[in-house]
C-alpha cells in the first residue's frame, strides 16, 4: 500500500472492508509483494475466510523480468489457487489460463493527456500494456460511465465486458458540529484562516491548481467590481477570503509554488502539505467552499467528500465530474479562468446559493456508498464464477 493513501488506495481498502462485511460465503486471498517489510502499512482484515499472502521478490525483478518476460510465477497457483483474480488497479500480472480476471479502471488520463504525467509514470503504464491487459480481462469495472466510454474508445474493448460500479465515500465525511472541539485543533494545526476556499488533492498539473491561483487573483482583484454584480444577492464582506491548497506535492509541483509566489495575493495563499486522514472531514467542514477544476477525473473523490460535509463546491464541467456531482456543484470550464473566478464570487457573496448547494451536496453524497459498491462487485464475482 502507498505510504500516503491516494484515491486508488482508499478505493481498495474501503471496498475490501465493505465486501468482507457482507460476503460470508466466499473465501478471499489478498496478495501483495514487497522485498522490504511494509506490514505496518497493510490494513488488518480480521474476517473469516480472508487470508493475506505476501511474496518477497524485488518489485522491479518481479514486474519487469518475471511477469513481463517469462509470464511467471502464476500468481493464482503461487497463492494456493484462485477462481477469480481481481486487480483493483492496473499492474503487472501472470495468471493461469483457467483463472478468470477482473480489472478495475479508475481513469485513462495517461492515455488522453500523457503530458500531465511524468516520464516515469508513462513508462510504467506503457510497460504494463494497459490496452492488452484490459482486452484480456474477463470483466472490467469502470468507476464512472465516462471511464467506461474511455475504455471502449481508447482500448477498443467491447462495452459488454464493462460494468460501471460507482465508488463510495466513507461515512466519516459528514457534517461536524461547530461545537466539536477538534475543529479548532485542526484549524490551529494547519494555521487556517477564519474564511477560506479550499483545494485538497495531490499537487500536480492535472489538478489545475495554477488555474485556481490565477482565478483567485482575478477574484481578489475584482472584489468591488464586475464579479460582485455577477454574484447576485450579495453577502456583506467582513474579512478576506483566503485560498488554502492542501495536499502533498506530486510530479510537476514546483510550477504551482512558483505561480503562488508570483501572485499579488501570495500572502493569502496557504499551503498545508499532507492532510492526515482523520483531519480531512474537519478541513472540508471548516472551508467556505471547495474548488476542484481538474482537467480530467475518472471519478473525483474530493468534491463528493466535500459535498458529504455540506461544503458547496466548484468542479469542472468535463470528464466524470458532471456525472458524479450532478446539480450539487457549480460546474465550470477548467480552461476558462474567468469562469472559475465568477463561480468563486457566486459562492463567496451569495448566502442562498451556498445554502442550496450545501443541501444538494448532502443529498447527492447519499447516493454513493461502499456498501452499495460492494454488493455490485460481489454480484459480479458470483456471476463470473458460475
Amino acid at each position: 500500500m502507498d505510504e500516503y493513501y491516494s484515491g486508488v488506495s482508499e478505493y481498495t481498502v474501503n471496498l475490501l472492508f465493505a465486501i468482507f462485511q457482507q460476503d460470508k460465503k466466499n473465501n478471499y486471498k489478498l496478495f501483495y509483494n514487497s522485498y522490504h517489510d511494509v506490514s505496518a502499512r497493510i490494513p488488518k482484515f480480521n474476517f473469516p475466510g480472508v487470508k493475506t499472502i505476501k511474496l518477497d521478490y524485488p518489485n522491479k525483478i518481479l514486474n519487469y523480468c518475471l511477469f513481463k518476460i517469462f509470464k511467471l510465477p502464476k500468481i493464482d497457483k503461487k497463492i494456493g489457487g484462485a477462481d477469480i483474480f481481481w486487480l483493483p488497479n492496473f499492474n503487472f500480472i501472470a495468471l493461469s489460463e483457467n483463472c478468470r480476471k477482473i480489472v478495475t479502471v479508475h481513469d485513462l488520463s495517461f492515455l488522453r493527456y500523457p503530458h500531465y504525467f511524468s516520464r516515469r509514470h508513462n513508462f510504467w503504464q506503457k510497460n504494463i500494456n494497459v490496452k492488452k491487459l484490459l482486452r484480456s480481462a474477463d470483466k472490467i469495472i469502470s468507476v464512472s460511465d465516462n471511464t467506461r466510454l474511455d475504455v471502449c474508445e481508447l482500448c477498443r474493448v467491447s462495452p459488454k465486458k464493462i460494468k460501471t460500479i460507482y465508488s463510495g465515500i466513507s461515512a466519516k465525511y459528514r457534517l461536524i458540529d461547530a461545537a466539536d472541539p477538534y475543529r479548532q485543533e485542526v484549524k490551529k494545526k494547519y494555521q487556517l484562516p477564519d474564511k477560506f476556499m479550499l483545494f485538497l488533492g495531490t499537487i500536480e498539473p492535472r489538478k489545475n491548481i495554477e488555474g485556481i491561483i490565477e482565478a483567485y487573483k482575478y477574484f481578489r482583484g475584482n472584489e468591488h467590481s464586475d464579479l460582485i454584480h455577477f454574484a447576485g444577492q450579495a453577502e456583506v464582506k467582513n474579512n478576506i477570503i483566503k485560498l488554502v491548497i492542501a495536499g502533498r506535492p506530486g510530479w510537476g509541483y514546483k510550477s504551482v509554488y512558483e505561480r503562488a509566489r508570483a501572485s499579488k495575493y501570495s500572502r493569502d495563499i496557504i499551503f498545508t502539505d499532507y492532510i492526515s486522514d482523520e483531519d480531512k472531514p474537519y478541513l472540508y467542514n471548516l472551508a467556505m467552499m471547495f474548488i476542484y477544476p481538474s482537467f480530467y477525473e475518472g471519478f473525483g473523490f474530493p468534491p463528493l467528500e466535500a459535498a458529504a460535509c455540506g461544503t458547496p463546491s466548484i468542479a469542472s464541467n468535463c470528464s466524470s465530474l458532471p456525472e458524479i456531482m450532478g446539480n450539487a456543484a457549480i460546474l465550470v470550464d477548467p480552461f476558462n479562468i474567468s469562469d472559475i473566478a465568477h463561480a468563486m464570487a457566486n459562492l463567496a457573496y451569495d448566502i442562498n446559493l451556498r445554502a442550496s448547494l450545501s443541501q444538494a451536496g448532502l443529498e447527492r453524497a447519499k447516493q454513493f456508498s461502499w456498501e452499495k459498491c460492494a454488493r455490485e462487485v460481489i454480484e459480479m464475482f458470483e456471476k463470473l464464477e458460475k
